[in-house]
């Protein structure tokens, strides 16, 4: 079993910055990726970005350029995101993809708002 936390969500302006850190703990053996995904209100949950264990990442095109997401190993992995836009407001999780069981945290609250 593994247990994923999220933390450093927040409200902040269009144009600021936050990151987002994500911390697992149990055992990681299956791990095989980890990933940021989001769900805007009354919408479906959709990919941000994603790293793998050999470091490859993938980003949503709405967030290229802005968004950086970076692990330490298995342990953390974090989410800066940069020059925010209103439209990045989501409950924002973090997942850990293994086989055969993909582990989520509870979801942390990010608002871009003037």
């Amino acid at each position: 079993q593994v247990e994923v936390v999220e933390s450093g969500g927040g409200l902040v302006q269009p144009g600021g910055s936050l990151r987002l850190s994500c911390a697992a703990s149990g055992s990681l053996v299956s791990i095989y990726a980890m990933g940021w995904y989001r769900r805007a209100s009354g919408g479906q949950r959709h990919m941000v970005a994603t790293i793998t264990t050999s470091g490859t990442t993938t980003y949503a095109d709405s967030v290229k350029g802005r968004f950086t997401i970076s692990a330490d190993g298995k342990k953390t992995v974090d989410l800066q995101m940069d020059n925010l836009k209103p439209e990045d407001t989501a409950v924002y999780y973090c997942r850990y993809s293994g086989w055969p069981t993909n582990f989520w945290g509870q979801g942390t609250q990010v608002t871009v708002s003037s």
